[in-house]
């Protein structure tokens, strides 16, 4: 395979709390009114993304996949997953609230839908003034039936909300009550899963007067209290490189481009995508090169050794897999 900077068209999609903001900070392209998610990266069944440059644009991130094999995604990634790409990549714009909403672990989602859990990440990339996110419950004393009783008057009580602030990165384990909150525009690293159960909505409806539909039963049965430091990892910075989390499923750092700056990676096992969260730069691999700006993404195969990025400023979260994928894929079996 030919390694080179890979760009993937982005898969758009409205949502009842989109914005425009993926269209006016990010230059998405779409009419639609309220676009919420960009998938960049994805291997979701229905939503597999495409190749837009270089060798092979126009094919998909399947037929990479199935062709290539180990040399596309590394070893221990392929014998794990075989053809199915292991994260899913977007950026979201909420213009409201998400719902309240929590995501099964591997064992409950293996059990209940076929599927890998989901444990995911946030960057916020901007925001609007006092912007939130809802991260967990307030108190491990909370019994988890007080999911069934959340509403606008009690939702503060029975649940930790904070004012993010921009740069700031949140981990999110399966099991943790979560919800980003209007206004807050950000990058997110998950695994490959679409199984969300909603625990509150805000009382919403949509233009038809419809309530979407609450899975109380089964948020109640995948929650989990989660600890502050539980959350957290060291996050000290290194020539430009800042660790923002280190989980089973992936690890993601913040690069901070000044002019240049080096990577070797002909020691780690796994492809590595590069999401651009602000300015812009050059990536080079084999003499090959992309510009990407803020909103872009871009994924360089596992058989490259080594990237270069020059000119111009620019941050960048830097996301590849662990070498634990196998273990911890046997413990969901």
């Amino acid at each position: 395979m030919k390694a080179y900077p890979l760009k993937f068209r982005p898969i758009l999609k409205e949502k009842i709390w989109g914005g425009t903001k993926l269209k006016s900070v990010l230059s998405k392209k779409s009419n639609a009114k309220h676009v919420g998610e960009s998938w960049e990266i994805s291997g979701v069944e229905g939503d597999i993304s495409e190749v837009t440059n270089g060798t092979y644009a126009g094919t998909s991130l399947e037929y990479l996949m199935e062709t290539y094999k180990d040399v596309f995604v590394g070893q221990e990634c392929y014998e794990t997953f075989g053809t199915t790409f292991p994260l899913l990549i977007k950026f979201l714009d909420a213009q409201t609230a998400l719902s309240v909403q929590v995501h099964p672990d591997d064992q409950m989602a293996k059990r209940y839908h076929d599927s890998l859990g989901k444990t995911e990440m946030w960057y916020v990339v901007d925001h609007d003034e006092d912007a939130e996110v809802i991260l967990g419950l307030n108190s491990k004393t909370l019994d988890t039936k007080a999911l069934q009783k959340i509403n606008q008057e009690n939702v503060g009580e029975i649940l930790n909300r904070k004012i993010v602030s921009k740069g700031d990165s949140y981990f999110i384990p399966a099991g943790q009550v979560h919800a980003i909150g209007a206004g807050v525009l950000a990058a997110e690293i998950q695994q490959t899963s679409d199984v969300t159960y909603r625990i509150y909505d805000w009382d919403r409806e949509d233009s038809n007067g419809n309530k979407r539909q609450l899975h109380l039963e089964k948020a109640m049965e995948a929650s989990k209290y989660f600890d502050e430091t539980e959350l957290n990892i060291n996050d000290n910075s290194v020539c430009g490189l800042t660790p923002i989390a280190k989980c089973a499923y992936f690890e993601t750092n913040k690069l901070e481009i000044e002019e240049s700056l080096r990577r070797d990676y002909s020691a780690l096992d796994s492809f590595v995508i590069f999401i651009c969260v602000e300015g812009g730069t050059h990536i080079i691999v084999n003499d090959r090169s992309e510009y990407v700006t803020a909103g872009e993404t871009i994924l360089i195969p596992a058989n490259a050794n080594e990237v270069i990025f020059y000119g111009d400023d620019a941050k960048l979260l830097e996301v590849y897999l662990p070498t634990n994928a196998q273990e911890t894929l046997a413990l969901a079996s």
